[in-house]
């Protein structure tokens, strides 16, 4: 039978050093959840992101109608960027619904 030597022995330090890799669930309020973005503050900023980036679209779309817009290909950038954004929100927003319904009809 062979005998291990201890970790001292091959020169490993002994105390290794553990880093979770997943953190521990905080209690609201504590300091941890000041140094990131809550859920609702991410969904809020995303949608005014994407109501700006639709007020944009609009204002290139008037200046391209008038002739005011020089570079018309600027428009449809930002009018696909604007279609794959909404695009996505929707996606989310039926997939939380889906979830919610899901919840839902869970029997406790």
């Amino acid at each position: 039978m062979a005998i291990i030597p201890p970790l001292g022995a091959v020169g490993a330090s002994p105390a290794v050093a553990f880093e979770p890799a997943v953190r521990p669930l905080t209690s609201p309020g504590s300091a941890d959840e000041k140094d990131g973005v809550d859920f609702g503050t991410a969904v809020v900023n995303a949608l005014e992101n994407l109501q700006a980036s639709h007020a944009t679209t609009d204002r290139l779309a008037e200046a391209a109608a008038t002739g005011d817009l020089r570079a018309v290909e600027d428009y449809m950038v930002m009018a696909t960027e604007t279609q794959l954004a909404t695009q996505l929100t929707v996606a989310v927003r039926n997939r939380a619904v889906e979830s919610f319904n899901e919840i839902m009809r869970m029997q406790v």
